[in-house]
This record gives C-alpha cells, sequence and structure tokens, in this order.
C-alpha cells in the first residue's frame, strides 16, 4: 500500500482530509481515536492526521502512539503525523521511531515537521531553542540515509551511528509546516511539501510563488502543496459560524477576526466546496480540516460529501 501521489490528484482537484479529534472530543462523543480514523476512512477521505505533541501547547496523546493506532487501524487512507519535531530527539532515535512508524503504516505516512514547540520542550530535550531550525534542517538530510541503512556521521555528536534496529522501509515524504519565510525556505530545500495551515488563498498563492522561486534556485521541483484550515459544516443547532470561527483563531494566535475572516470552512457542502476550490487556483492539491464544532462523524460524513464535489 502507498500514500497518493501527487500524480493522482487531477489539475482543478483536492484531495481532502481530518485532523483527528482532540482528546476533549474523543472523551465527550465516546470517539475513541483509532474508531475516527476509521471512520475518516470508510467515509471515503484521503488523510487523516494527528495534531499533538510537542508543538500543539495542549495535552495530547504521543504523537508517535496516536499516529501508530490510526494507521493499525485503517488500510488505505494516508496517515499524517502533524507538528512532528524530530530534532527533540537523538537523529537514531528519531530514524527508528520513523522507520518504525512507515512500517507499521505500509507505506502510508507523512511527517509534517514544524520547529514552533516551545522554549520548554527543547531545553528539556537539550536543544538550545535558537538552534531548533538548523538542528531541524541537519535530522530531515540525515533521516533518508539512516532509513538506508547507512553509517552517518552525526552532526552534533563524535563518531558514526546506524540505525540498525530499524525496519528497512523508504523514506515517507516530508511536509514542511508554517507559513513564515524561513518555513518556505526549508520546505523549497528539503521538503516534498509545504504545509502552511489558517492562510487564505491569496496568502498560499503568494508563498507557492516563493516556493517556486526557492526551490528552482536549488535545483529542485517545486514541493507539493498542503494546507490545513478548519471549519463547521451543515445547520446542525450549536455550530459555529465563520465569524465565531475567525475570532476563536484570533484569540488562540493573536491579531484581529480579520485575520482569519477568509479561513473557516462552513455552511452547505456546495458552499464549502466553492470555498476549497479557490485554493487549487494557488496549486493546492491536498487540504486537511480541523472539525471546529458539531458531531464529529457527522461533520466527516459532509466533508466526505465536500470531497466528493471537488473530485
Amino acid at each position: 500500500m502507498t500514500l497518493l501521489p501527487d500524480s493522482a490528484v487531477r489539475p482543478g482537484r483536492l484531495a481532502v482530509g481530518v485532523v483527528l479529534p482532540s482528546l476533549t472530543v474523543q472523551r465527550e462523543q465516546k470517539l475513541p481515536l483509532t474508531e475516527a480514523a476509521r471512520h475518516a476512512e470508510l467515509a471515503g477521505l484521503d488523510l487523516v492526521a494527528h495534531r499533538g505533541g510537542p508543538v500543539s501547547g495542549t495535552p495530547s496523546l504521543d504523537a508517535a502512539v496516536a499516529v501508530a493506532a490510526a494507521a493499525a487501524a485503517t488500510e488505505r487512507i494516508t496517515v499524517v503525523g502533524e507538528a512532528c519535531a524530530p530534532a527533540l530527539l537523538p537523529p537514531v532515535r528519531a530514524a527508528e521511531q520513523v522507520a518504525s512508524l512507515q512500517y507499521v503504516a505500509d507505506g502510508r505516512l507523512v511527517l509534517a515537521v514544524g520547529t514552533d514547540a516551545g522554549h520548554e520542550r527543547w531545553a528539556a530535550a537539550g536543544v538550545p531553542y535558537d538552534e531548533r531550525e538548523r538542528r531541524t534542517d541537519a535530522v530531515l538530510r540525515l533521516l533518508p540515509r539512516l532509513l538506508a541503512g547507512e553509517r552517518v556521521a552525526l552532526p552534533y555528536e563524535p563518531g558514526y551511528a546506524a540505525a540498525e534496529s530499524a525496519p528497512a522501509v523508504p523514506m515517507p515524504p516530508v511536509w514542511i509546516g508554517g507559513t513564515s519565510r524561513t518555513a518556505v525556505r526549508c520546505a523549497a530545500r528539503l521538503g516534498d511539501g509545504w504545509f502552511p495551515s489558517l492562510a487564505s488563498a491569496a496568502e498560499v498563492a503568494e508563498g507557492t510563488v516563493q516556493l517556486a522561486e526557492l526551490a528552482a534556485a536549488s535545483g529542485r521541483p517545486a514541493p507539493a502543496v498542503v494546507v490545513g484550515t478548519t471549519g463547521a459544516l451543515g445547520g446542525e443547532p450549536g455550530l459555529p459560524g465563520r465569524a465565531d470561527i475567525a475570532a476563536d483563531l484570533a484569540a488562540a494566535h493573536g491579531g484581529r477576526p480579520g485575520r482569519f475572516a477568509d479561513v473557516p470552512v462552513t455552511g452547505g457542502c456546495r458552499e464549502a466546496a466553492e470555498h476549497l476550490h479557490r485554493y487549487c487556483g494557488a496549486g493546492v492539491t491536498r487540504v486537511l480540516v480541523d472539525i471546529a464544532g458539531g458531531d464529529w462523524r457527522n461533520q466527516v460524513d459532509l466533508l466526505a460529501d465536500v470531497r466528493d464535489l471537488l473530485r
């Protein structure tokens, strides 16, 4: 089994996925993580993602455990480990973890890498905060070689090492998360994808131009573009509207609600499909939606209907 390649996403079409529910939603809706992953797959979505661990800043399952559980519970769907921070681990340990996840996922794993973990997390791992980007670059350069069974020189320790206990697996695709210039540069140099979240279609289009220019300067093809967004679909009583979601995003991330006014995916399936289709013009091939309210299972079913309209 392999993940959906870029060539399988036709121009003007989007592959659609969902972020798995938070611990709070799992408890309130009696929805185990494994059941949620299976539900998304059976509904016909293309991807599921787990967001958590060092970058999320909120209580969550251990990222590797959650991704492994979602992968083991499904057969077809691409499994995205969102907000991974491999530089928090020694390179060999990171390689062993990635190889194990890729093996359990049967080749369906994607690593969405971020560097925004709080100071405390990096300090606890013995990694100076100011070195997080440089160390992330170094680990991403080493991972393919370690997964291939090579002995490599360690960048921050004396000697050589190999991931001898890791299963032999292909390197999973790496998506670099973030909208900053630094994130775009890293994606252009080392990523298979650029993964901006909570950005409008216009902002993504601007970043895509920079991405292509930087990739060309590095002698690489432009990486795929994958967007993370949020929303609530349909007319279920008590659902947050676009303005409510934008206000919540502003409170969580800073800035005025108007900054996020074009981000939320709301309304009926056709309205939501039209909203997401705007990203196609920005070169986006995949979109991951974080459910902002309502019954999670029902929201996934509606999102699958939106996906059908986008195919």
